[in-house]
């Protein structure tokens, strides 16, 4: 069977309407990830939300961008904050992600209610905790999430509003938000990116009245819903549905649409575990939930053919789209060539790949469109060299062999100092 193209972009499947939360707060205990030190959790102090306007709430550079031994978010991903590409209505991603409205409300009475202005800075709590990922996960790691400090994240996913969601009573809901991770650097990966968070939950008059149990009625009911939403954005389009494992779900599976000659995986979803409702004080119901990204949807629905277009203020990008126009074609504007340079370098045990994407957007930022490794070696003495190909290309003008010696020599001096490796 030929491997999808994945829409879903680390959903970990892979939460706001206006006003309905007037302040981002920080309760205190947090549980802790386990990649922190004993030392870290101790010398943890609470975020200051003080003069970004986020949903009503202000954070101050110095909330997010900290002299912490545990943060690592860079002045590139606080430049971010705020911009909420989704809530604009012209845009690619504002335009879709209307247009899955207009189906929830089509279809469900307008009974979802709508979060789109959540508090990115989140606690490891909500980010992990709550939706049951193993204490061990990858994803807890400083090498693919952004910390503020050892017990506040930057979201990596729109699932982390959740359990408060549920607590405060909702029963059916859709989340929209930037999302950030830590990762590689190509023309569908970048460190922000949008993802929506669909729930809904059934009582047991639901299920009982249907006579089936109350597994298979929500996961009938869920499957139902989002083939009707994969018609509703790719027309009549072959489908199927793939099991899968999730720790916040079970069964859990993906959906596969058939277009333009390709399987696409358009998103993760799953009945909800039990535990997750039991937490938060809904032990006799039964729920579902999906999650999709955003960019890898309108990618294909637009023609989008690099991730950096949608955050570009070029007129030419901005003026092709308008508000309910689902699906207009991008016409590119201009291609202009790109350069490449290599670098080579003796790898440390603390070398990951993910460092050294972020040390090259500090320098580079959307200037870089790609990095990947080329080559690589054990010698006799174990020593490993890893040979990167960095390609320089803007989306909107032509540039100049000054500007690329001269990053290029930045990043050079960066990577020696920053990531202690040896340059060859």
């Amino acid at each position: 069977m030929a491997k999808a193209f994945s829409l879903a972009h680390y959903t970990l499947f892979s939460i706001r309407r206006r006003n309905a939360f007037n302040h981002c707060t920080f309760s205190v205990p947090f549980s802790s990830s386990s990649a922190l030190s004993t030392t870290d959790k101790r010398n943890w102090r609470g975020p200051v939300v003080s003069v970004l306007e986020l949903g009503g709430i202000k954070i101050a550079k110095d909330d997010v961008v900290r002299d912490d031994p545990t943060n690592n978010v860079p002045d590139t991903i606080f430049s971010k904050l705020g911009m909420q590409l989704h809530r604009r209505n012209q845009h690619p991603l504002g335009i879709l992600k209307n247009e899955i409205y207009e189906y929830f409300d089509s279809n469900f009475s307008s009974k979802f209610d709508k979060f789109d202005d959540l508090c990115p800075l989140v606690s490891v709590k909500q980010n992990f905790d709550d939706v049951l990922v193993p204490a061990d996960h990858v994803s807890r790691s400083y090498n693919d999430t952004y910390y503020v400090d050892s017990q506040t994240v930057l979201r990596c996913h729109t699932s982390a509003h959740q359990a408060e969601l549920l607590r405060k009573g909702h029963s059916h809901f859709l989340v929209t938000g930037d999302v950030y991770r830590r990762d590689s650097i190509d023309s569908t990966h970048y460190p922000v990116f949008h993802q929506m968070e669909g729930f809904r939950v059934f009582s047991p008059d639901e299920w009982e009245a249907s006579g089936s149990d109350a597994t298979s009625f929500a996961a009938e009911d869920l499957k139902k819903c989002l083939e009707g939403l994969a018609r509703h954005l790719f027309g009549a389009v072959e489908m199927r549905w793939i099991d899968t494992y999730f720790p916040f779900t079970n069964p859990s599976f993906e959906l596969e649409i058939y277009f333009k000659e390709k399987w696409l995986e358009v998103l993760g979803c799953g009945v909800t575990e039990q535990e997750i409702l039991r937490r938060n004080g809904r032990p006799d119901n039964v729920a579902w939930a999906f999650g999709l990204g955003l960019e890898r949807l309108a990618m294909v629905l637009f023609d989008i053919p690099d991730i950096r277009l949608f955050w570009s203020t070029d007129e030419r990008f901005i003026s092709q789209f308008r508000s309910g126009q689902l699906g207009v074609k991008f016409k590119p504007f201009s291609k202009y060539p790109p350069c490449y340079k290599d670098m080579s370098f003796w790898i440390n045990e603390s070398f990951t790949e993910n460092n050294l994407c972020e040390l090259i957007r500090g320098v580079a930022g959307d200037l870089v469109e790609e990095v990947s490794l080329i080559d690589n070696f054990t010698n006799k003495k174990g020593m490993t060299s890893h040979c990167y190909r960095i390609t320089y290309r803007s989306m909107e003008r032509s540039l100049t062999d000054e500007e690329i010696n001269d990053l290029q020599w930045n990043v050079r001096e960066q990577v020696q100092s920053k990531l202690n490796v040896v340059l060859r």
